[in-house]
């Protein structure tokens, strides 16, 4: 039996667990991933270099090991997004979203007919290369990708309640780190400025039944974000764990050594 979908994963509040993926785009890291127990695997194009053939490569990877993927694209360029859907993007996430307008012109980018206006190619990687009619092809095409706001901007907490019921909007995705630069207080996540739109996200999540996600760094903040009503949790990215794991045991017989 197939693996839940992320549209799917998108339509419930359980906890979906993940992994971001910026490094190691290796043959093995999507049964690695699953074999770890991810539900999904956040893969960023944004901050890695990684290019399209890549994305394509990797997206092959994450399917052989039926490991739900979601892609994080570096702009809102039209066909950038088309080309990324087009590789076989399953969760389509787009940063720094901030109004209603950027949603309707990066879900017409995306969808097919008649939910948007994405250029036409079928039977590629997106839909494994089998063929079919059309009418069949964007339908599933449609009904198989999710749309994941990148909620990391004051205009973007200012507009949540709008964003959060634009049609095509499936989740809610706060970045921490690059919302807390545009509110003028850079890493104070203790801040109450911080914490004030943060609690006005979830709040629009709860309202209007939307999943919710976000990077944790740690184990305890991963759960009490489930807590505060966070269902995709993505813990840790490759690049730091492996880092502070490796450094832990270095340290560790280093010290036993002396």
């Amino acid at each position: 039996m197939a693996a839940e979908g992320l549209r799917e994963m998108t339509g419930h509040r359980k906890v979906k667990l993940g992994h971001l993926v910026a490094e190691f785009a290796t043959p093995g890291i999507g049964h690695i991933l699953k074999s770890a127990g991810c539900d999904y695997v956040f893969f960023d194009m944004e901050h890695s270099g990684f290019g399209m053939e890549t994305v394509k490569s990797a997206i092959r990877y994450f399917e052989a090991a039926d490991l739900a993927v979601m892609v994080r694209v570096p702009s809102h360029d039209a066909h950038f997004i088309a080309q990324a859907m087009d590789m076989g993007v399953e969760g389509l996430i787009v940063p720094m979203v901030g109004n209603v307008d950027q949603v309707k012109k990066i879900v017409r980018a995306m969808k097919y007919h008649p939910a948007g206006g994405r250029g036409v190619a079928l039977q590629i990687a997106h839909d494994r290369y089998r063929p079919g009619t059309v009418a069949d092809k964007f339908a599933a095409a449609n009904n198989h990708t999710a749309f994941i706001a990148l909620i990391e901007t004051a205009e973007g907490v200012d507009n949540i309640d709008a964003i959060a019921t634009a049609e095509g909007v499936d989740c809610l995705w706060v970045g921490h780190f690059d919302l807390s630069v545009s509110l003028g207080i850079p890493g104070e996540f203790a801040n109450p400025v911080f914490l004030a739109a943060m609690d006005k996200v979830v709040a629009a999540a709860r309202t209007h039944n939307k999943s919710l996600g976000r990077l944790v760094a740690n184990v305890q903040q991963g759960i009490d974000c489930h807590g505060q009503g966070f269902d995709f949790i993505c813990y840790q990215g490759d690049i730091w764990l492996l880092h502070d794991a490796l450094a832990d045991g270095v340290s560790k017989i280093r010290a036993g050594c002396k």
